[in-house]
């Protein structure tokens, strides 16, 4: 098999921009993370099928849609009907692998990810071996080495304003793994941080980055506002991770006790367990921190921070609080990993006050009261029906509109052929074409519907059925 191009030209300049760093490598397309990704897509994964760098998803659809019947397809659509196997999972796959598309570890049932298991791993690269040699894979990426070249010069302007001295100096160590930033053109706006240990004891984490947006040329943008904040949170996590599981039963009675109130909320996001949710609290926490240090606008950091609470870190502003009163305390704790059983003692705090987080929070969102035509999950809905007007119990800003299918998938979708806000922004009035004899399903996020303060809606399904 060829051995994967490194795209030496990319490289080179990453090189000449930045120098070398022992544990931060230069971004890059990495060519295993994109075929998986174009695999997951064939195989109608909705989080690899966007179609956002449109120029780049026709050129996979060309080359690849004769193709749409390897036994690659139908294994991971199995796969991901039995085990699960989906997001991030994909992404442990693809940097598990070397340039000859061989294991670099040992696999196992829970290498690499536990959602694979052992037996299913080895078949998928097995398959995967098979896809890339019958599909001409060599070729599509050799075709398409300007337009990763190209993502990885446009991420430029976000990675170079990262000040990758402040996390030695913050953390009070140097980071335990190598911290990788990898384009992803194909994997739509998604952003994965999976991670490997190799047999020589070096562990890797990655930064898998998407692409959320392009120009009007149709090409990818980067921007500080929408990529930045994601760059410093992935690389939090490598001076994180291992404090908290090295922690662990300093953390794990605070932790039960907060996972049984955000728990759900959590697993929405893919934090299946609490000691995952509390190193993305203090990952979440640590961007914060390195925008306060990095004199971000108020506005920024605000925003940030009700991001958070917004998402379920409850706690969020006491999290904060804790880093600074650490970093004033330095000649004491000279390292964050010193001062974990103080943490632990704040995380107690905050699990006794979790009710109460939760409580004040939701109390400042915008909530949806009622609709005009019907009531959610109603079974008998007229088909005639022109309009679903949403209620809220307060003003919202106004400034846009963030709807999206349900779990049931797009073909639940009502067609909505208009949209607008009451004149006293507490309705939103949605036109809508209706089918007789079908079930409807709609979410609408609070990405948009946020109060006049700017904090935003909890995400609410509505779902009904029209009568025949």
């Amino acid at each position: 098999m060829k051995r994967f191009s490194l795209l030496f030209a990319a490289l080179t300049l990453w090189t000449i921009l930045f120098g070398q760093n022992a544990y931060l490598d230069k971004p890059r397309v990495d060519e295993r993370v994109e075929l998986v990704s174009i695999v997951f897509r064939l195989a109608g994964a909705p989080e690899y099928n966007h179609n956002i760098y449109a120029s780049y998803v026709d050129k996979i659809r060309t080359h690849y849609h004769p193709y749409m019947d390897h036994k690659i397809i139908e294994f991971v659509q199995q796969l991901r009907a039995t085990n699960g196997v989906a997001y991030d999972a994909a992404m442990f796959m693809a940097i598990s692998l070397d340039e000859n598309l061989d294991p670099l570890v040992p696999f196992t049932d829970s290498i690499p990810e536990a959602r694979w298991g052992r037996e299913n791993a080895l078949e998928f690269v097995r398959l995967l071996k098979d896809f890339y040699h019958q599909t001409n894979s060599t070729e599509f990426f050799r075709a398409n080495e300007q337009t990763y070249i190209l993502a990885s010069e446009r991420y430029a302007s976000v990675f170079e304003k990262l000040d990758a001295d402040w996390y030695p100096a913050f953390y009070g160590q140097a980071p335990e793994e190598q911290f990788i930033v990898i384009n992803s053109p194909g994997n739509g706006g998604n952003n994965y941080g999976p991670q490997i240990k190799l047999p020589d004891g070096q562990r890797k984490v990655y930064a898998i980055m998407g692409t959320s947006k392009t120009d009007q040329a149709g090409d990818p943008v980067y921007t500080i506002e929408n990529n930045f904040p994601i760059l410093v949170h992935e690389f939090n996590h490598s001076f994180i991770n291992h404090l908290i599981d090295k922690n662990r039963d300093l953390f794990a009675e605070s932790g039960e006790k907060i996972y049984e109130t955000v728990g759900t909320l959590m697993q929405s996001q893919a934090y299946g367990v609490w000691h995952t949710v509390f190193k993305e609290a203090l990952v979440r926490a640590a961007v914060i921190k390195y925008m306060k240090d990095h004199d971000f606008t108020p506005t920024d950091i605000s925003n940030e921070t009700l991001n958070q609470l917004s998402r379920g870190f409850y706690w969020i502003h006491d999290l904060v609080s804790e880093l600074d009163s650490y970093d004033q305390q330095r000649n004491v704790y000279p390292s964050l990993e010193s001062y974990m059983p103080q943490m632990a003692n704040a995380f107690e705090q905050y699990a006794q006050n979790i009710e109460q987080y939760k409580e004040t929070f939701d109390a400042k969102r915008p909530h949806i009261v009622s609709f005009a035509e019907f009531s959610n999950g109603a079974q008998n809905v007229d088909p005639c029906t022109q309009t679903i007007t949403v209620r809220f119990d307060r003003e919202l800003e106004g400034k846009g509109y963030s709807i999206t299918y349900g779990p049931n998938g797009s073909d639940h979708f009502p067609e909505i052929t208009g949209i607008r806000y009451a004149e006293d922004k507490r309705s939103l009035i949605l036109e809508v074409a209706l089918k007789p004899g079908k079930e409807y399903e709609m979410v609408l996020l609070g990405l948009a519907f946020k109060s006049t303060e700017g904090i935003p809606l909890e995400n609410y399904t509505l779902s009904f059925t029209t009568c025949e």
